[in-house]
């Protein structure tokens, strides 16, 4: 290996300098804190451990994305979390449960064995917030609202949000009696989206003409609030579930619509995690960028396998990406130079200062010389010297 060899850094991997790093924490700190006036409470689950445990139930769809190990001290197999969000649904389900309506929020580095798009990396630093206990529309309505509090603090402008409900296809998919192959054969095609081929699939694997007819109209409804309306019109007579469904979207959307001014759009095929959520799911989308900057939804089986399934959704994002593409206002602090020396009244200078918030580095020899504020020993005492 040579030289130049050993500073690569693999694929996906990258450093955060300053001053970006400086940006990236000073917003999670700003971020956590608004968390917390919003009522959440910080955890911090463990990076690593055992593989059956952190791929249990819903988890398993991370299989793939999960870096695997060997525990040296065991020898069973480990793994590096690719996801927060189910090691908090077992904290509120085993560790910390709690009764009531519990609220818990998260910011750490997850690893990713294979990036989850081409913008993102595989180290995202996952930041969000999961409500557990609510199944009502109230719960949906607060952990949108966060989500896109979240984005604004961040700095993100011109916001978009794209909303589906995954409850949709599962009651249509029920009524047709689709197999997990028909199933797995739709969902490949729906994210493609191409209609000529969906077509070709109803064919195939419906015999009923008012569903072949509902799930046409099903997959070509898609705009903003005025679609909620036609889906209910043409799916309702054949899958009842339906009516149920765009009623606590309206409810959802009206309220959304009141508190932001937020631009929705509905697209009921986006089946993104149809294994894991159970209802409304949603993603923030900024121009300019070919990602989602934030998603979430509802996911209330994820606690069964812990021992107490509970209404759960929340949203989450990377935090890095948040710092990169909004205009958070870093704080910079003001720098002073301090010589080198051992004097108490110097030195007590030097905390004071930086008691204040300044900060105060002490000049060595290596250091370049630089303008600006400095502590000098003036008329027999050590001063503060502002820069002129």
């Amino acid at each position: 290996m040579s030289t130049a060899d050993r500073w690569l850094l693999p694929d996906g991997i990258e450093e955060v300098l300053p001053p970006q790093a400086r940006g990236v924490e000073q917003l999670r700190r700003h971020l956590l804190d608004d968390f917390d006036r919003w009522g959440y409470d910080f955890v911090i689950p463990p990076a690593l451990e055992y593989l059956d445990s952190l791929l249990t139930g819903t988890a398993s769809d991370l299989d793939l994305q999960t870096f695997k190990v060997t525990d040296q001290l065991s020898g069973r197999l480990m793994g590096l979390s690719a996801d927060t969000t189910p090691q908090t649904a077992r904290i509120d389900a085993h560790s910390w449960a709690q009764e009531g309506v519990s609220r818990l929020c998260y910011c750490r580095t997850v690893f990713h064995a294979k990036a989850a798009s081409i913008l993102a990396g595989r180290t995202p630093t996952q930041i969000g917030a999961e409500l557990y206990g609510e199944a009502g529309a109230c719960a949906d309505i607060e952990i949108i609202s966060l989500m896109l509090n979240t984005l604004q603090q961040a700095g993100l402008q011109d916001l978009h949000l794209d909303l589906g409900h995954v409850g949709i296809f599962k009651a249509f998919s029920a009524k047709a009696q689709l197999s997990n192959v028909a199933e797995e054969q739709l969902f490949a095609l729906l994210k493609v989206k191409c209609a000529t081929d969906l077509d070709a699939w109803a064919a195939e694997h419906l015999t009923d003409e008012s569903l072949i007819t509902a799930f046409k109209a099903l997959v070509r409804l898609q705009g903003g609030i005025e679609v909620l309306d036609q889906v209910a019109e043409q799916l309702a007579p054949v899958v009842p579930e339906v009516t149920a469904i765009i009623e606590h979207l309206k409810q959802v959307c009206q309220a959304i619509a009141e508190r932001y001014n937020v631009p929705m759009y509905f697209d009921f095929t986006d089946l993104r995690g149809y294994n894991y959520h159970t209802g409304l799911v949603f993603a923030a989308y900024v121009p300019g960028y070919g990602d989602a900057v934030a998603q979430g939804g509802r996911y209330n089986e994820t606690g069964a396998v812990f021992g107490r399934a509970r209404p759960a959704t929340g949203f989450s994002a990377d935090l890095k990406v948040l710092a990169q593409l909004g205009n958070f206002a870093t704080a910079k602090a003001d720098i002073v130079k301090a010589p080198a020396g051992q004097e108490k009244e110097l030195l007590d200078l030097i905390a004071e200062l930086r008691a204040q918030g300044s900060r105060v580095e002490v000049q060595l020899s290596g250091d370049l010389p630089t303008s600006g504020a400095r502590i000098e020993f003036k008329d027999d005492q050590w001063k503060l010297i502002e820069s002129n």
